[in-house]
């Protein structure tokens, strides 16, 4: 048998975000535990975040730790969205040096936990993010084509490659941790994060299961805010774009003022008054001027948050089995201790 304390054992950390998933928890931490067991080299500790539920899920997990020592418990103050109780999972670990990589899933069982263990030998053999890339997707057609557009839209306006078919599910090397941990913008898109740090960074094939219970913590409302900090946060195109559409109905105008000009000369007979173009006109100019200055006033309530300088999420709970709570970092607020914490 392996020796547990031993300080030549490679550490991988778990970081799980937790919405509303109390008939989930249990089974995929069954799941998970009995996917790693084929690696009984390696030590785990599986970082649950809970993000502000509103069911039982805080409860299923705390019992959860009392029956396994390696379950850390993290309860944010409410409920701050997935990206950012992914954020203080990583928060947690990357303050931690014993840790040699961390491993991003969901605790839906769309996921498999087979396919983390299959990320492990891809980083023991030299890559330092594993992303799993969807092969199948179990899910409706609406996500299917949304997720789809989502991409091909994002894949032409952003400034950097950003690999589709692609979700939060990855394995990261503790540097890799190291660096996503120092950005701090507030409207996240964690995988195009990773992406902009760069590494060595490779896929991994996978088919996607159905949700094993409950609802999706994504909505169609949050699915289009999602979306918007992926576009709005790694590309200035929409700016371009307005100003390219400007000049474009700049030149038309000056066209058709050429067009009037030439027949009020040269053929008086058949002008005829354009009250109704005119008043066609004026709207869609005003139209399009509301929507430049939608997106101009998007980015600038993004500049406007960042300015704040508020911290991303606030902590209630920490409850962490033989490592102290990690200090204070810049944008984070972290919360209580759990009495039954050891430090």
């Amino acid at each position: 048998m392996p020796d547990p304390t031993d300080d030549s054992r490679r550490r991988i950390a778990y970081v799980l975000p937790v919405y509303n998933e109390q008939d989930n928890i249990a089974v995929f931490h069954a799941a998970l535990t009995e996917a790693t067991t084929v690696r009984d080299d390696l030590d785990y500790e599986f970082v649950y975040v809970n993000d502000g539920s509103r069911d039982a899920s805080l409860e299923r997990l705390l019992d959860l730790r009392k029956a396994d020592p390696r379950v850390t418990v993290l309860s944010l103050s409410r409920n701050f969205g997935h990206q950012l109780a992914v954020t203080a999972g990583l928060d947690l670990v990357a303050d931690d040096k014993s840790v040699d990589a961390v491993i991003v899933m969901d605790t839906d069982l769309q996921d498999p936990p087979s396919v983390s263990v299959d990320m492990i030998k891809l980083w023991e053999d030299g890559v330092d993010v594993v992303y799993g890339e969807r092969r199948s997707r179990k899910d409706t057609v609406f996500k299917r084509s949304t997720a789809y557009a989502f991409y091909w839209v994002l894949d032409r306006l952003a400034s950097i490659e950003i690999p589709r078919n692609v979700g939060d599910f990855r394995l990261m090397d503790a540097r890799v941790v190291a660096e996503v941990s120092r950005y701090r913008e507030h409207g996240r898109f964690l995988r195009g994060i990773v992406a902009h740090v760069g590494f060595r960074q490779e896929a991994l094939l996978f088919d996607r299961d159905e949700r094993y219970a409950g609802e999706t913590g994504y909505p169609l409302r949050k699915m289009l805010s999602f979306a918007a900090n992926g576009i709005l946060g790694f590309s200035t195109a929409p700016l371009r774009m307005i100003s390219r559409l400007g000049i474009a109905i700049s030149l038309l105008s000056v066209l058709l003022a050429v067009y009037v000009v030439s027949v009020r000369v040269f053929q008086p007979d058949q002008s005829v008054p354009g009250w109704a173009f005119l008043g066609v006109g004026m709207f869609l100019l005003g139209g399009i001027q509301l929507i430049m200055m939608g997106v101009i006033g998007t980015y600038l309530g993004r500049v406007y948050v960042e300015a704040q300088d508020r911290p991303l999420y606030s902590l209630s709970l920490v409850a962490r089995e033989g490592a102290a709570t990690p200090g204070p970092r810049r944008h984070r607020d972290m919360g209580r201790d759990d009495p039954g914490a050891s430090s």
